[in-house]
């Protein structure tokens, strides 16, 4: 088809295609052009002596770290800090005919669920007893519970 035979309308269509496409091209160059300014060195942050997030690294002249001062691995424990596994409570609940309750630690104030199958002894609600804490099915449970006297 010749120049000549084109329509106003014709021409009015390719120009805003034309536009658009050139719109299109520089919309793109300007993302690339972002996507290079934009670095990994850019996104990172650092964390001075005094804790505070800022853009520059930390000059490696300040740093105080000793090499005895670094530990590897998970640090032995202690023998003050080995819990006692026989544990004092007070029964807060518990219902004889289905035979289980709950008994309130004395240190910690968490209840803790008991079965008639770990009792030593009768236990009715109110009284001082003793026991050990494991985990069943659904949580914490004493076992081994008897009557302190």
């Amino acid at each position: 088809m010749g120049r000549s035979q084109e329509t106003f309308n014709k021409k009015e269509v390719q120009s805003k295609k034309e536009k658009k496409r050139k719109d299109k091209e520089k919309k793109r160059l300007a993302k690339k052009d972002i996507e290079k300014k934009s670095s990994l060195d850019d996104m990172l942050m650092y964390v001075d002596e005094n804790g505070m997030i800022s853009d520059t690294p930390p000059d490696p002249a300040k740093k105080k770290v000793k090499l005895e001062d670094i530990e590897l691995g998970v640090p032995t424990r202690e023998a003050s800090e080995e819990i006692d596994p026989i544990r004092k409570g007070t029964v807060a609940f518990y219902n004889e005919s289905k035979g289980y309750g709950f008994i309130k630690d004395v240190e910690t104030k968490e209840s803790v669920f008991v079965h008639a199958n770990n009792l030593l002894e009768e236990i009715k609600e109110g009284n001082l007893v003793s026991f050990e804490v494991e985990m069943g099915q659904r949580g914490p449970a004493a076992v081994k519970v008897k009557i302190i006297k």
